[in-house]
């Protein structure tokens, strides 16, 4: 990967759109966010007509395949919109057994004469076996339900091919839990299913934590032998300089800030994915783009416009401008959203990070609200949502624009004023965001302050009236 990096750009401030296996890889595959593909949690389903990435490409005539784990819902045989490569009676979920297969198979479709272009999606799963590391290690306390049994098993039955004796990394500086926890994290961690892993952390003392790192370090390295074995072959293929190669990741990992394991959380661990372009001769090689903003609903976009293939309708933008021109501006900001109960769906959140702050609005009615300041604090400790000076009744600085009426998350009604408006206000950088009852009151913003825009930037959400407590009327 290192290498892949140094052959291409890479971009330091890329995020997931949604930080879970399903939402996150539609997301990739449409172009568009969760509440605009309909894949909230995993086991949803794209909508029929709602074309993927597989699917632009085979109308644009190239040959389109896919290799590894999918998601939307399941991994194979019917992928839409590519052919599938893999044995789909591989355990593609865990990478320690299955990924030098997916690997095999992606390097045979490489070596192939083929007369049309192609279109080959690589999805290798590890690191992604820590989840079962983690629950190797322990067991949750109290009794246990037959779903959290069978897959302690499974875990138990995997063979990890390294040690984690001796020295190990070190704690982050963020490994403390806020004592101003959001209640709605505190839920998370008490989940037995859906990202349960947090539970067999109870009785972790530091060297566990230490040696939970050093695991997930390993297993980075061995899904990098993959990489070089895949990116080998195409060289070897002589397609290097004809091929975009886009190197990315569905979420992050906890890496125990905050005490958080796996992913399911808008903290950077969870949220921040890595993100590469590569094509030898095309993209400037060794680029290392620290500032401007990516999201994974920009994969789509960018491959429609290297390949000169007709995009359809997306929400992220074209990265080719931004590799073309250093001084470019990219995006004010982006937006990842969460849903970590499959089996409750009102239960929700919403993130906005712009070029140094990141807000996150939750459903729960404790602590709802999260603002850091990623400049002075990139390790998100210290909570400035309740800061006078980051806060205001009326967004009376800086302009207001991009609503997007289709996303139905609210903002729990215990942060708002009466005026119906709560801002935060960057007024060096002139930023802003804004959430609001009443999106009517914001277009109104929006158009006497949009001339003056020079800068700033904002997301807002809409409150159907029927989400406010009665508390709050």
């Amino acid at each position: 990967m290192d290498a892949l990096a140094a052959s291409g750009i890479r971009f330091e401030q890329a995020y997931c759109a949604a930080p879970v296996c399903g939402p996150s890889r539609a997301c990739v595959a449409t172009g568009r966010m969760p509440h605009q593909n309909g894949v909230l949690v995993n086991g949803m389903s794209i909508p029929d007509e709602m074309p993927t990435m597989g699917e632009v490409f085979r109308d644009a005539g190239y040959q389109t395949a896919w290799t590894g784990r999918w998601c939307v819902p399941e991994n194979g045989p019917d992928i839409r919109g590519f052919d599938c490569l893999h044995d789909t009676s591989q355990p593609l979920g865990q990478g320690v057994l299955a990924d030098s297969h997916v690997a095999d198979c992606a390097i045979d479709f490489l070596t192939k004469e083929r007369a049309d272009p192609f279109l080959l999606g690589v999805s290798l799963c590890n690191p992604h076996d820590i989840c079962y590391w983690v629950m190797q290690q322990s067991t949750p306390q109290g009794e246990l339900d037959p779903q959290t049994i069978a897959l302690k098993e499974k875990a138990d039955s995997l063979s990890f091919d390294f040690t984690t004796e001796g020295e190990l990394p070190p704690l982050p500086d963020n490994f403390a839990i806020a004592s101003d926890e959001p209640e709605f994290l505190v839920r998370c961690r008490k989940r037995r299913y859906y990202g349960q892993e947090g539970n067999f952390t109870w009785d972790w003392d530091e060297q566990a934590w230490g040696r939970y790192i050093h695991a997930y370090y390993r297993l980075t390295e061995m899904v990098d032998v993959q990489v070089g074995r895949v990116m080998t072959a195409l060289r070897e293929s002589g397609l290097e300089e004809d091929t975009l190669v886009v190197l990315t990741s569905d979420h992050g990992e906890g890496m125990a800030g905050h005490h958080w394991v796996t992913k399911l959380s808008l903290y950077e661990e969870s949220s921040h994915v890595p993100f590469i372009l590569s094509m030898p001769g095309s993209i400037p090689e060794g680029t290392v783009d620290r500032d401007r903003l990516v999201s994974g609903i920009d994969i789509l976009p960018t491959m429609c416009d290297y390949a000169s293939v007709e995009c359809p309708d997306v929400t992220g933008m074209s990265l080719r401008p931004l590799v073309e021109d250093s001084n470019g501006i990219g995006r004010a900001f982006l937006v990842s959203e969460i849903h970590p109960d499959p089996k409750d769906l009102a239960m929700q959140g919403r993130m906005v990070r712009s070029d140094r702050y990141k807000y996150i609005s939750f459903s729960e009615s404790h602590c709802p609200e999260q603002l850091f300041d990623l400049e002075t604090d990139p390790g998100e400790t210290i909570n400035l949502a309740e800061n006078p000076a980051h806060r205001a009744d009326t967004p009376s600085q800086g302009p207001a624009y991009t609503v997007d009426g289709q996303d139905g998350g609210h903002v729990p009604a215990t942060v708002m004023p009466t005026s119906g408006f709560i801002t935060y206000l960057t007024a060096a950088r002139n930023e802003i965001v804004v959430v609001t009852r009443n999106i009517a009151n914001l277009r109104s913003l929006q158009a006497s302050r949009l001339d003056s825009a020079t800068g700033g930037d904002a997301y807002a959400w809409e409150l159907p009236d029927n989400s406010l407590p009665k508390s709050s009327a």
